[in-house]
């Protein structure tokens, strides 16, 4: 698995579109690449997150790790966020959301092509929301939340984590506080408030 896209199983051709749920976009349908691992956060849980960031997303600035099929980045654009950088290393995953991002004409987008961790360890700049969903079982998690710490986050920040249900406590860093904490089968999916 490559580390910078959020990933599905092979083997399921045809089922690579998703929804945008709410906002502008509402309805609109995207389609990803077939890239090994790619996964897409279900409907279910990409609408009850929105909900946690209901007060939050207008005019937010956000920042999508892992951004894969772009998922939650799209879904952030939609709903009025104000800037969203989607970072990704897959050539192909990039490519695919370029090519939607003109599509849907959406302003405030940027998109990088770059490992996460490197994109990190970069010139810092806080954002308000970040969405972190690394490959699951690979050690990504807990040195992704340590580097954010270093300036990539604004006061207040939310910080959304899809990880694997069994990762339990999450390797929060000190001082940030577990806001909801829910789980579909083998994925738990987490709000933390930086400080």
């Amino acid at each position: 698995m490559r580390h910078a896209a959020r990933r599905r199983p092979r083997g399921t051709a045809g089922n690579n579109r998703l929804r945008i749920i709410g906002g502008r976009w509402r309805g609109r349908r995207v389609s990803f690449p077939d890239v090994e691992g790619l996964r897409p956060s279900p409907d279910r849980v990409r609408e009850t997150l929105f909900n946690w960031l209901m007060p939050v997303i207008e005019g937010a600035r956000c920042l999508d790790l892992f951004a894969g099929s772009g998922a939650l980045g799209l879904e952030a654009l939609s709903r009025g966020a104000a800037r969203v950088v989607l970072v990704d290393r897959d050539a192909q995953v990039v490519a695919s959301l370029r090519a939607h991002l003109a599509d849907l004409g959406a302003e405030g987008a940027e998109l990088r092509q770059a490992d996460a961790q490197r994109f990190l360890d970069g010139t810092p700049e806080p954002f308000d929301v970040v969405f972190l969903d690394p490959p699951y079982n690979k050690g990504l998690l807990a040195p992704c939340l340590v580097r954010l710490g270093q300036g990539w986050l604004a006061p207040g920040a939310r910080v959304y984590i899809e990880a694997e249900s069994a990762l339990d406590p999450l390797p929060l860093p000190e001082g940030w506080v577990l806001l909801r904490s829910k789980g579909a089968g083998q994925v738990g999916y987490h709000l933390a408030l930086a400080p």
